[in-house]
């Protein structure tokens, strides 16, 4: 029979280790992927690190009542612009779908990505991670993405360190039900201080790259502004433009499920 002094160890060894959570998600992605629908280049300032905007795993990881989403890229980050958070250049959008009903949710994404979502995978939820401070993310989803601002994320801090960029979140703020469960799409954009007056603090890709633009896509608003995504990207990415720069073919996103 167990000791009382034995059993009352091994419960505090227990609580000091914690419970071990089946709502962690992780999912992985392939490196060398971060052309966009393929023939996307970077720009060609120094400060884009070759494979910076290169995704190579996304994680969810609950931890009592917040959730740490957390996003690795196949390069060491870096803070060229003095934003103190550890990382500068990436913008990074998490898309979930929670409870994976076709149609519920929505199909449209920030201003700024020029991309949609097949209705089978329409978002839920959106977390964002910005170099930005939360006060100018939150002020610019509110001018901008105010249609889906119920429904936007915002961690209260962001850090990057090493090749990941994480944000801790409250729980209750994704929604009920099982991480595990739900589906996800990423988006890894580059993060604009000084954005088009209709882009969510967002780089946008030209058809020649430059300084601070990607290149490789159009000078109109028909191709999506996004460097690497979860799953096959050039499929998923693949748009068509119009004589006159109107899109004929949005790039249509689908969700992934967690493995």
């Amino acid at each position: 029979m167990m000791g009382k002094h034995v059993l009352l160890a091994l419960v505090a060894a227990m609580l000091v280790a914690g419970p071990t959570l089946a709502g962690d998600v992780t999912l992985s992605d392939p490196t060398g992927d971060d052309n966009g629908p393929g023939g996307y280049v970077y720009p060609t300032d120094a400060v884009y690190l070759r494979g910076s905007f290169d995704l190579t795993e996304l994680s969810l990881k609950e931890k009592g009542k917040k959730v740490n989403v957390d996003v690795t890229l196949n390069s060491n980050l870096d803070d060229p612009w003095g934003m103190d958070v550890g990382f500068a250049v990436q913008m990074i959008f998490v898309f979930i779908d929670t409870d994976g009903v076709e149609g519920s949710g929505h199909v449209d994404a920030p201003p700024g990505l020029n991309i949609r979502f097949d209705p089978a995978g329409a978002w839920d939820r959106l977390v964002i991670l910005s170099p930005q401070p939360f006060g100018r993310v939150k002020q610019e989803v509110e001018a901008k993405a105010a249609a889906w601002a119920d429904d936007i994320v915002i961690p209260s801090r962001v850090r990057g360190a090493g090749s990941t960029i994480s944000g801790s979140v409250k729980a209750e703020e994704l929604g009920e039900g099982d991480p595990a469960t739900w589906r996800y799409q990423v988006v890894v954009q580059s993060n604009e201080g000084f954005p088009a007056d209709d882009d969510l603090l967002t780089r946008r890709v030209n058809e020649y790259e430059g300084q601070h633009r990607f290149g490789g896509g159009s000078d109109y608003m028909c191709d999506p502004h996004a460097m690497d995504i979860l799953g096959d990207q050039a499929r998923q990415l693949a748009y068509e433009c119009a004589a006159d720069g109107s899109a004929v073919k949005m790039a249509t996103l689908e969700m992934v499920a967690a493995q």
